[in-house]
């Protein structure tokens, strides 16, 4: 129905994206056994900043954060499955994230 009027995607794709990218934000997530959950952040922050986004504290005590994209998990399905294919990546502070990052976020305080 979409390539019969010329689109490639649906409009509220386009329009969420937009308002995402006209202040400069972008998305990140985060996971756990019960939901995924997206969080806004300002293109270019660090790993850090992003924690700081969940709660100060892991911002203030962070020690490195766990990442894998959005596109991995569609591939491989699960974590233990993206662990196994080594695409799991081990980042530190100065980590810049991406859009559409999944982050676990290590931290003491």
């Amino acid at each position: 129905m979409l390539a019969a009027v010329g689109l490639k995607e649906p409009a509220l794709s386009t329009l969420t994206r937009e308002v995402y990218r006209l202040p400069g934000l972008q998305s990140f997530c985060t996971a756990g056994p019960k939901e995924i959950r997206a969080w806004a952040v300002r293109a270019g922050a660090t790993a850090p900043q992003a924690g700081g986004v969940l709660h100060t504290d892991f911002e203030r005590g962070f020690i490195r954060a766990e990442v894998y994209s959005v596109s991995d998990l569609k591939r491989y399905r699960t974590e233990a499955a993206i662990k196994a294919a080594g695409k799991l990546r081990v980042e530190g502070r100065k980590y810049t994230l991406r859009d559409e990052d999944i982050c676990h976020f290590l931290f003491n305080v």
